[in-house]
């Protein structure tokens, strides 16, 4: 891990992700890119006239100090930190930022009305995942050493979930943490026999190259099977896979992806197909 993004708009939720990402610096040696976007418009930044260019300078001003004030912190001692100041809200511009830095992770902190519900819906971390080609950490408290002993990941094990189960794997070995596969097995049209699940199963790993076990979870619904199983193996990070632009895989198409997301405790992170 060479790079990682931590967009903050100076909530205590980006800072629970700051935190982590710089844990994760220190143990990979990786640099972190802070990105602050400002609360300046296209419109305000151009001459539009309803707002002087001194006033708009001012502005940067006060939001760079902020900047400057807020990665004052003693955990980023030793950590290789370099601010990227946007100054508007372009959140496809993570993306690019990510590109132009070849990051690695993108670490963000969860918002909604108590930091644990919607996460996702129509928030910026939603945005954010819905535009990065790498994978998105959504860090839901406060960690204070960042070291997953469990990784659950589920999949519907469909063939263009391929990329993403290849991501998962990888990141399980960076992080150095036992990775859980499950397939939720539920009722109705989507339920398998256990012989057609594991043959479903044993296709996308063999063309995966992968020798790992996976577990068949039965239960009502997708969602209460990921966090259901996630439980059981007292799971520390639960992932999820995404199509990107189009949002969350079919096999976690409405509310699934969020509900997970939403109601687990521990972080998630999405790998895009």
């Amino acid at each position: 891990m060479k790079s990682i993004i931590v967009p903050i708009d100076f909530s205590n939720q980006s800072e629970l992700a700051l935190k982590v990402a710089a844990s994760l610096a220190k143990e990979h040696g990786a640099e972190l890119l802070v990105l602050h976007m400002l609360e300046l418009s296209p419109a305000i930044m151009g001459e539009s006239g309803y707002i002087s260019q001194e006033q708009v300078v001012h502005l940067i001003k006060i939001g760079e100090k902020r900047f400057a004030e807020f990665l004052d912190k003693p955990y980023l001692k030793d950590v290789k930190v370099t601010p990227v100041i946007k100054h508007y809200k372009v959140f496809s511009e993570v993306n690019e930022v990510a590109e132009k830095h070849k990051a690695d992770l993108i670490v963000m902190g969860s918002h909604g009305a108590d930091g644990l519900q919607e996460i996702f819906i129509g928030s910026n971390t939603e945005r954010v995942v819905r535009t990065a080609d790498i994978p998105v950490l959504v860090i839901k408290g406060d960690i204070k050493e960042f070291k997953p002993k469990t990784f659950v990941f589920a999949s519907d094990f469909e063939e263009e979930s391929l990329p993403a189960l290849k991501k998962a794997k990888g990141m399980a070995d960076l992080l150095k943490t036992k990775l859980h596969l499950v397939y939720i097995n539920t009722p109705g049209d989507e339920f398998l026999s256990t012989e057609d699940a594991n043959t479903k199963i044993s296709k996308l790993l063999d063309a995966a190259s992968m020798d790992v076990a996976v577990e068949i979870y039965n239960d009502y619904t997708v969602e209460k099977g990921v966090l259901n199983y996630s439980d059981q193996v007292s799971a520390d990070l639960i992932g999820i896979p995404t199509h990107g632009r189009r949002g969350l895989s079919h096999f976690f198409m409405g509310s699934i992806g969020e509900d997970i997301a939403n109601h687990s405790e521990a972080p998630v992170i999405t790998f895009k197909i």
